[in-house]
């Protein structure tokens, strides 16, 4: 075992109950978890996060968003298709043409921390 690796581990073993009792209580139940899991898969694709930014920008088509991103529209469609899912994305008909937009505020404040945490 490496120094570097030894430095994280404890000397003894000694369970602070009240910290593990009060860190139990506020964890939320598995499925809440998984889920949150899976919505942080979602922002690991670099081509979705870019189409997410676009769309922090503006509600666009996927024509627009294939133009800006120099991309085929099948691509863009088939992660749109994944976003929309994911509910991170909502599509909004005017005529023959969808429009894409955030889902909500909550998108807009992850993106919006994510690319503060990451230029900091």
């Amino acid at each position: 075992m490496t120094e570097e690796r030894k430095s994280f581990q404890c000397d003894f073993i000694c369970v602070h109950e009240d910290i593990v009792r009060r860190v139990m209580a506020s964890l939320p139940d598995e499925a809440t978890l998984v889920d949150l899991g899976e919505l942080f898969k979602l922002f690991a694709d670099a081509t979705r996060v870019k189409i997410l930014y676009c769309l922090l920008a503006h509600e666009m088509c996927v024509c627009d968003i294939a133009t800006l991103l120099k991309m085929t529209q099948s691509a863009i469609s088939h992660q749109l298709s994944v976003l929309r899912r994911g509910k991170l994305v909502a599509p909004r008909r005017e005529g023959k043409t969808v429009f894409y937009a955030l889902a909500d505020d909550h998108v807009r404040t992850i993106l919006s921390q994510g690319i503060e945490h990451v230029t900091e």
